[in-house]
């Protein structure tokens, strides 16, 4: 049984590079809302519901950036009230519900891209082509929580040592601004101590090899095949104007005809294939854990 996280790196990269570019690209509310569908659905399938605390970002952001950009933006026909001779639309609310909802659905489709894809797969995808940049992202990758450790190391020492007495917002980001700057300290003794370890292994003296365990199988080229083939069919609909939505001066119409309705169901079936696949898994998975 494999799940979506455990298909080859170069399928779960197209699978989810192609679901997020999409989205980037249209703001068709049809299409936004299957970004959102899919890429919560494979969230929440993968993590479960620990953690909610993670999701307070997103939450926040759909409640105010469509407030601010309907106090900002008067474009619009459909006039709710006039604040100081500004009007407040309903065309500029609408518009900033929907390009917050695709904001945040590329948001989390690059959550379950950083969650999937760890540094190894990186250097699987990027080893042969730029070794250099596949070294510097799988490190950036990699200490980006081993800082989220020290950074809460360093903050319970100085919490033992006594330096946070004082109850108070003051003392709190005097604090934090001394966690920071041990933190940045930190930070670049060990970047040098990791440069010097890697010149006295010789690397960059020679043509590096690559080792790598990921095998491009059967399953992983039908899974690729697929989101290709679907990505085409989003994109040969774009291109005849089957995503086209207009918020300004006033909204038009959702567009249902062929091209519009190849763009849908391709696009659907994109971003629930991951879904559908961990799905699937865990369901197995149960039903074997039941059956012992």
């Amino acid at each position: 049984m494999r799940g979506f996280g455990d298909y080859n790196p170069i399928a779960v990269f197209v699978c989810l590079m192609s679901c997020a570019g999409i989205a980037v690209f249209t703001l068709n509310p049809v299409i936004i809302i299957l970004s959102v569908i899919g890429a919560a659905g494979l969230w929440f399938v993968r993590m479960g519901t620990d953690n909610m605390k993670s999701h307070l970002l997103g939450a926040a952001m759909l409640v105010v950036l469509p407030l601010l950009n309907m106090l900002v933006s008067h474009k619009g026909a459909t006039v709710f009230i006039v604040i100081n001779d500004n009007p407040v639309t309903l065309e500029s609310l609408v518009y900033g519900v929907f390009s917050t909802m695709m904001l945040v659905s590329v948001l989390y489709w690059f959550r379950s891209f950083s969650q999937i894809m760890t540094s190894d797969k990186i250097l699987y995808l990027l080893g042969r082509v730029s070794p250099k940049l596949a070294l510097v992202l799988s490190m950036t990758l990699r200490f980006i929580p081993h800082f989220s450790r020290q950074a809460k190391k360093i903050d319970n020492a100085q919490k033992v040592m006594g330096l946070y007495k004082e109850d108070n917002i003051v003392d709190s980001a005097k604090g934090k601004l001394r966690v920071f700057s041990v933190l940045v300290t930190w930070g670049l003794e060990n970047g040098i101590t990791t440069a010097d370890s890697m010149t006295a292994r010789g690397y960059g003296t020679v043509r590096r090899t690559s080792f790598s365990v990921f095998r491009f199988g059967r399953s992983d080229a039908l899974l690729t095949a697929v989101t290709l083939l679907l990505l085409g069919g989003c994109v040969a609909g774009m291109a005849f104007g089957g995503a086209e939505f207009s918020y300004y001066p006033k909204m038009t119409g959702i567009p249902r005809d062929i091209s519009s309705l190849i763009v849908y169901i391709c696009y659907g079936i994109m971003t629930l294939l991951p879904t559908v696949i961990e799905t699937e898994v865990k369901l197995r998975w149960h039903s074997l854990k039941s059956a012992i």
